[in-house]
């Protein structure tokens, strides 16, 4: 099968970029794949972040696919451009990851005319169907993006459930997110420890851009309902893509600061086991969620997980089998699950449960799915 996929890849950073290039070096060894990137993803005032590119040393840039930057997010030219470069390539099946609105006018606008100039059919991978952080248009323009799609791979049943809200006969799939599994092996907890500077005692990890819906404001307020003699502490190792000084003053008033490190940064990909390594457990406090890639990350390195039941995040963290998961919007259950962690010793059984669990995110499933869709 020819497949011509479009979406970031390297040298743009992060999880999207990361999950698009593993995907496509696995729909590689079975068929013949074609990676439409982009020459601008978005426009610098629009990007929350200090960079859209990798930055590090040309060793420590992780997994890449070989890709031809031609879309720009913003300028209609470059989508017909790219629909008649895809066109060119005569695919059977034209891939896209869709995650979120701001990319729809695009998206949209290139599957219709890769409809008039081939015979090719159109899939999304979605991470969302409808955004975390809601805009106006949001709905109608994730209208126009899915319309013209022939099927769907979800990763999770509240994904899978926005789908068909919106477009009520879609062909779909679920597979769970597989795990990254490009980070290396965990590390020893003592060595990670002492190569990020980080004191003796409990650690927790949250990990990846801070965005208001992760919950960064509900694990402070756990934290500070946590008696200080436990000398639990809170790693924050992630770039802010909202509200730096906002979670900085809380962490003042609630008395934290020396409770809470903030590693305030893109984490580059060499870097991540160590810190999955040097703390005890991971929290995703979200408010809100699909699926999150940190769980598969944790996952991949053997680190258990605290998160609360929204979304699809209960779907693959397994209540005292590979973490705990505990009511949305209450620091006082997020506080007592990690009290409970430490003071019954789960981290080793959690661990153990994980390194069970994980063998079921493979990215076979995903591909399979992918390989079904297409020939229905």
């Amino acid at each position: 099968m020819k497949i011509v996929y479009i979406g970031t890849c390297y040298p743009m950073r992060g999880g999207l970029a990361q999950f698009n290039a593993i995907l496509a070096r696995e729909l590689r060894q079975r068929h013949e794949v074609t990676f439409l990137s982009f020459r601008r993803q978005y426009p610098d005032f629009l990007f929350p972040g200090k960079t859209q590119y990798v930055t590090e040393p040309e060793a420590a840039s992780g997994v890449r696919f070989d890709a031809e930057p031609i879309l720009d997010s913003i300028n209609p030219w470059s989508w017909f451009r790219t629909a008649r470069r895809a066109a060119a390539e005569k695919p059977d099946l034209v891939i896209y990851k869709y995650w979120m609105p701001f990319f729809a006018p695009a998206f949209g606008t290139i599957s219709r005319r890769m409809k008039r100039l081939s015979k090719a059919r159109i899939l999304f991978v979605c991470d969302n169907v409808i955004p975390h952080e809601r805009r106006p248009f949001d709905l109608p323009l994730t209208r126009f993006a899915l319309a013209p799609v022939d099927a769907f791979v979800t990763m999770s049943a509240s994904v899978r459930d926005d789908l068909l809200r919106i477009k009520p006969n879609a062909r779909w799939k679920l597979v769970p997110h597989p795990i990254y599994n490009i980070f290396g092996e965990r590390e020893d907890k003592e060595d990670a420890r002492r190569r990020l500077g980080l004191a003796a005692g409990p650690w927790l990890l949250f990990f990846g851009y801070v965005r208001e819906y992760k919950g960064l404001d509900l694990v402070l307020r756990a934290l500070s309902t946590i008696p200080r003699e436990r000398g639990v502490r809170l790693l924050v190792a992630g770039e802010f893509y909202a509200g730096e000084e906002r979670y900085r003053r809380m962490v003042r008033e609630l008395g934290l600061a020396d409770r809470v490190r903030f590693d305030a940064d893109y984490i580059p990909e060499d870097r991540v086991a160590r810190y999955f390594s040097a703390c005890d457990v991971v929290v995703l406090p979200y408010h809100s969620a699909t699926q999150s890639g940190i769980v598969q990350v944790a996952y991949q390195l053997d680190a258990p997980v605290i998160c609360t039941a929204v979304g699809g995040l209960a779907e693959v963290v397994h209540h005292e089998v590979t973490g705990f998961v505990v009511p949305p919007d209450d620091p006082r259950a997020f506080a007592a699950a990690v009290l409970r962690f430490y003071d019954e010793g789960w981290e080793a059984r959690l661990r153990e449960g994980v390194q069970r669990e994980k063998e079921r995110y493979s990215w076979t499933p995903m591909v399979t799915a992918i390989e079904e869709l297409a020939a229905e």
